[in-house]
């Protein structure tokens, strides 16, 4: 959890250092972040199964950049909304757990409401 914090300090003070604050409110953070989640999207995009799992292994490096810019977004959205976005996945999971027990969901895509 350190390491975390480390991480977003030093988002903050990279944000901070050039006064981009003025321009994060929450429809361009997300803006932001989905936009990202669309450039980790297009590393998949018109490829099958095997061609996938060949350009993973020879983009990693530029999917782990797509990755990081995605949770740069999380991280710095959580500390500007006051979320941690640490305990909110905790309650993610247990929710989706009660959700999706295991006698009902193992092995299945179905929706929870589709039991």
């Amino acid at each position: 959890m350190e390491k975390i914090t480390d991480l977003t300090n030093r988002i903050i003070a990279f944000r901070d250092a050039r006064d981009w604050k003025q321009f994060h409110n929450p429809k361009d953070l997300t803006l932001s972040l989905v936009l990202e989640a669309g450039e980790v999207m297009e590393h998949f995009q018109w490829k099958n199964k095997e061609e996938m799992d060949e350009h993973i292994k020879t983009h990693k490096e530029d999917i782990g950049d797509e990755l990081a810019d995605v949770l740069y977004w999380i991280l710095l959205m959580g500390s500007d909304f006051k979320i941690d976005v640490f305990e909110a996945l905790e309650k993610k999971i247990k929710k989706n757990e009660n959700k999706y027990p295991i006698e009902k969901a193992k092995g299945k895509h179905t929706k929870y409401n589709n039991f």
